[in-house]
């Protein structure tokens, strides 16, 4: 029997060695830390009783993922819990502009804009499956829907700022996309920002938002019960420091950065593939901050507790003036921040009557700074007394994010700086593969990249199977 082992027990490892042993592959996941997940994980760091999900908490891509949708993760304890409304973005007025799951009340909500709203989403919602498959696919392949992909790829090219300025008259609509937009970490006057506004809007109004019920660590748990019912192995506590430990194994794949995988692999890869995975390049970092809180966060706009994702930042000209600075090596006095009030819809993550919530900032990466009262700063504009609320927080910088999980190389949550040339070739033309021929990269770092979906882990686990003339069984 063919004999892999998978080093790294997020997501895409996971998934990666779910694949295989559909296949027969005998595969056994080791884990540096005492516990699986990687960034989907959760943990009590603030307050007895408190639940805090340490990497990612929302999941759009997670719900719409062809290969999470495709295993019996209920079956493994996976609930997704849906909130009244998958986005909230508030204005200074005292209003929120709402991302809803229905298109048309959206659009009706965003007056004279409404109808290029519309116009824009609505061929994109109703071929979202089809849509949603081809954009978790490798970055270069065959499109199976021609025509969709090249009416999606007509506005996904175009910067954020240039395509909301266009379409959009009010400050509202231009907001409500800028937000969206903002995921991509990359400046909005770049081409191909766009994409991910596109994408998470549109998934929005398809497939929502959701959160875990429990928290982040369900993903990564019922992804392991899946494969022990497969009979995988996972070894915890288990730090795989180079790769010729795992000698006797056919196959490896690793759900590591390429700048681990140049320090691991040794003599196993070429020198020029080593040069690579050095030169790969790491965006902006995350400035994080998680609370314990007395109480819900006090939004002046009502309509922002019926949403687990708030974006704060006011308008277009702040978000993308927010999401510039980094690239820059600054950030913005007003930085653009992501909250996620996961316990206003999970009574699970907090004792009764008290409250979750998370918000980060992006940063230079590697930022050596605190960005902790400007993020608490944005919390109060729009929510007054927030701070009253506090009962503890834990802040997490660019250095502590890296040293709690090596693959956020300088804060990076999204496994490399999404530019064209990588997101053409990512981590470069080889994508999955590297000069071993027993060795693959699996991680955020491979195609379609960050987010918490599996297909990096899918791929690459079925671009070695194919190497290996092995074929994927259900």
């Amino acid at each position: 029997m063919t004999r892999a082992a998978i080093v790294g027990s997020g997501p895409n490892g996971l998934s990666a060695a779910i694949t295989l042993a559909q296949a027969g592959v005998e595969s056994t996941v080791f884990e540096a830390r005492e516990t699986i997940g990687g960034a989907a994980s959760t943990a009590e760091i603030t307050l007895p009783g408190f639940h805090h999900d340490l990497g990612s908490a929302v999941y759009p891509m997670g719900v719409a993922s062809p290969f999470f949708r495709s295993l019996p993760l209920s079956t493994h304890g996976l609930r997704w819990i849906e909130p009244d409304a998958p986005l909230a973005h508030p204005l200074d007025d005292g209003t929120a502009v709402m991302l809803e799951h229905d298109l048309a009340a959206t659009a009706a909500s965003l007056g004279p804009d409404g109808k290029a709203y519309q116009r824009l989403m609505q061929p994109l919602v109703e071929n979202w499956p089809d849509l949603s498959e081809e954009i978790l696919g490798p970055v270069i392949h065959w499109p199976l829907h021609p025509i969709l992909m090249a009416r999606f790829g007509l506005f996904a090219a175009l910067p954020a700022t240039f395509l909301a300025r266009t379409l959009f008259h009010s400050e509202r609509a231009r907001a409500l996309f800028a937000g969206s937009a903002a995921h991509s970490v990359l400046p909005l006057e770049r081409p191909f920002s766009s994409a991910v506004g596109l994408v998470l809007s549109v998934a929005g109004h398809a497939t929502g938002w959701p959160i875990a019920a429990g928290g982040a660590q369900s993903v990564s748990n019922a992804l392991a019960g899946h494969l022990y019912s497969l009979g995988g192995r996972i070894e915890t506590a288990h730090s795989i420091s180079s790769l010729a430990e795992l000698h006797d194994y056919d196959l490896i794949l690793c759900d590591v950065s390429p700048r681990q995988l140049s320090r691991m692999a040794g003599s196993e890869i070429s020198p020029a593939y080593r040069r690579s995975m050095q030169a790969y390049g790491y965006g902006p970092g995350a400035f994080k901050v998680d609370w314990a809180l007395s109480e819900p966060i006090p939004w002046k706009a009502k309509d922002c507790a019926r949403a687990a994702t708030v974006h704060l930042a006011g308008t277009l000209d702040e978000v993308a003036a927010s999401e510039s600075a980094p690239w820059h090596n600054s950030v913005a006095a007003r930085p653009f921040v992501l909250v996620a009030q996961p316990s206003l819809f999970d009574p699970s993550r907090a004792p009764q009557g008290k409250h979750t919530a998370w918000g980060y900032c992006h940063v230079p990466n590697g930022f050596a700074g605190s960005k902790l009262e400007a993020i608490e700063a944005q919390v109060e504009r729009f929510a007054p007394s927030f701070k009253d609320c506090i009962l503890a927080r834990k802040v997490w910088s660019t250095a502590e994010f890296e040293a709690w999980n090596p693959n956020l190389i300088g804060g990076d949550l999204s496994g490399g700086a999404m530019t064209l040339n990588q997101l053409l070739f990512r981590p470069t033309s080889w994508q999955y593969r590297t000069s071993s021929r027993r060795i693959y990269l699996c991680s955020a770092s491979t195609p379609p990249g960050g987010g918490v979906h599996g297909m990096c882990g899918h791929h690459a686990a079925r671009t070695a199977l194919n190497d290996l003339g092995l074929s994927q069984k259900s």
